[in-house]
C-alpha cells in the first residue's frame, strides 16, 4: 500500500491538473479525490452566491436545501468530466499523442470535455436532487434552459480552462528546466568521451586499423543515437538500447577482453516510452567505476522487462562493487553522482512516485534498478536491436 507522504500528493495533484493527459501518479483514489474536494468546492461557491444574491446567507435550513442540491449537480458534472478524460486516454488521447498536439486541438480537448459534462452533468443533476429541470428558467420554456445551459457551460469551462492551463504551463516549464540541466550535464560530460575515443582511433590507426575502424564505426553509431535523443521529448527503450550498445561497442574496442557485455529485453518492452538519455549514464556508470578500476575488466549485462503496470531495467556489473561514501563524494565531483541525481530529479518531476532509480550490491559489483510506469509510444517504428557481445 502506498503511503500519503507529501511528495505522493503533490505528484498525484500534478497528473491531475496535467495538460498532456498523463496517467495517474499514486494511487488511483487520490485522483478521483481531487475531483470530490474540486465538486465540493464549487457547490460552497454557488450555494453562497445563490443566497447572497437571494438574501439568504442567514437562513440555515436554506444552506442545508441549496449546498445539497449543488453539491449533486457538481458531482454529476465532476463524475462525467473525470470519466470522460480516463476513456478518452485509454481510446485516443494518450498521453504520447496530446504532447504532438496543435495548442488549438489541446484547447479543444481539455475545454471541451469540461463543456460537455456541464450540459450533460447539470440537467442530470438537477433531475438526481430531484428538482424540475427547467425550474428556474420559467415553466415550460425549453429555449431558455438551453440558452442557460449553454451559457453556464461555456463559463464554466473558460474557468477550468484558464485555471488548469495555467498551472500546466508551470508544470511544463519546470520540466523543461530539468531536461535542460540534463542535457547542459550531458554536453560537459561527453566531451571527455568525444576526445578519449579520436586518441584511441588515432593510436590504432598506425598499428591495428581493424581495430580502428571497428571503433570509429561504434562511435558514429552513439553519436547519431546521442544527437538524435537530444532532439526528442521522448523516445523508445530500443532508442535507448541502441545508444548503450554504440557505447559499449566503442568501450569493448578500447578495453579488448577486459569488457563484455549483452542486452537482454524483450520485443514488447522495447518499444516502451521514456526521456532521452535515461539508461546511457547507468552504463557509463558501470563500466566507468566498476569495470575500468579493475585489472581483469568484467561484464555488464543491461536486461529489460515488464512487470504488470511498469516496466524495470537493470545494468549489472560484475566490477568492484558500491562506493565508500567518500568515493561517492568525488564521484559528485566526477560528474557521475550529479548524473544519478539529475535521473531521479527528471523522473520525480516527469513520473512522481510512480518511478524510481536504485542501486544495490549485486555479489561482486552493482545493480542500477529503473522502474517506470507502462506506457508503449504509439505511431514508431522499433528502433535497432541491440546485440549482445
Amino acid at each position: 500500500m502506498t503511503t500519503l507522504s507529501r511528495a505522493v500528493l503533490v505528484a498525484s495533484w500534478q497528473s491531475w491538473i496535467s495538460y498532456d493527459n498523463r496517467p495517474p501518479n499514486g494511487p488511483w483514489w487520490l485522483q478521483w479525490l481531487w475531483t470530490l474536494l474540486l465538486c465540493a468546492g464549487i457547490a460552497l461557491f454557488v450555494t453562497l452566491l445563490m443566497l447572497a444574491v437571494a438574501g439568504g446567507l442567514g437562513r440555515q435550513a436554506l444552506w442545508a436545501r441549496w449546498y445539497g442540491v449543488n453539491l449533486v449537480v457538481s458531482l454529476a458534472i465532476g463524475v462525467i468530466a473525470h470519466v470522460t478524460f480516463d476513456l478518452t486516454r485509454l481510446w485516443f488521447a494518450r498521453p504520447e499523442v496530446v504532447r504532438a498536439w496543435r495548442p488549438w486541438q489541446r484547447t479543444a480537448y481539455f475545454a471541451g470535455v469540461p463543456f460537455m459534462a456541464v450540459l450533460v452533468g447539470w440537467p442530470l443533476g438537477l433531475a438526481l436532487a430531484g428538482l424540475p429541470v427547467l425550474e428556474g428558467f420559467g415553466r415550460g420554456s425549453l429555449e431558455r434552459f438551453a440558452i442557460g445551459s449553454i451559457v453556464v457551460s461555456a463559463l464554466v469551462t473558460l474557468l477550468f480552462h484558464q485555471v488548469f492551463a495555467a498551472k500546466a504551463r508551470r508544470l511544463v516549464a519546470e520540466r523543461a528546466a530539468t531536461e535542460a540541466r540534463l542535457k547542459l550535464l550531458q554536453a560537459q560530460i561527453e566531451p571527455h568521451f568525444l576526445f578519449n575515443t579520436l586518441a584511441n582511433v588515432h593510436t590504432l590507426i598506425e598499428h591495428d586499423a581493424a581495430r580502428a575502424r571497428s571503433m570509429l564505426g561504434a562511435f558514429t553509431d552513439y553519436l547519431r543515437a546521442s544527437l538524435g535523443g537530444l532532439r526528442r521529448d521522448e523516445v523508445t527503450l530500443a532508442d535507448e538500447l541502441a545508444l548503450a550498445e554504440a557505447y559499449l561497442r566503442v568501450q569493448a574496442v578500447r578495453m579488448e577482453e577486459r569488457l563484455r557485455f549483452s542486452i537482454e529485453a524483450d520485443e514488447a518492452v522495447r518499444r516502451a516510452a521514456l526521456p532521452p538519455l535515461l539508461l546511457q549514464p547507468l552504463v557509463e556508470n558501470a563500466v566507468v567505476h566498476g569495470l575500468e578500476p579493475q585489472v581483469e575488466g568484467g561484464s555488464v549485462v543491461v536486461r529489460a522487462r515488464r512487470e504488470g503496470d511498469e516496466w524495470v531495467v537493470e545494468v549489472q556489473d560484475d566490477g568492484r562493487g558500491m562506493a565508500s561514501p567518500s568515493e561517492l563524494r568525488e564521484s559528485h565531483h566526477r560528474g557521475a553522482g550529479l548524473a544519478l541525481d539529475n535521473m531521479r530529479e527528471r523522473l520525480g518531476a516527469r513520473f512522481g512516485s510512480n518511478a524510481s532509480l536504485t542501486l544495490a550490491p549485486a555479489g561482486p559489483g552493482t545493480v542500477a534498478t529503473l522502474r517506470l510506469p507502462w506506457a508503449p509510444q504509439a505511431d514508431r517504428g522499433a528502433s535497432p536491436r541491440g546485440a549482445a557481445r
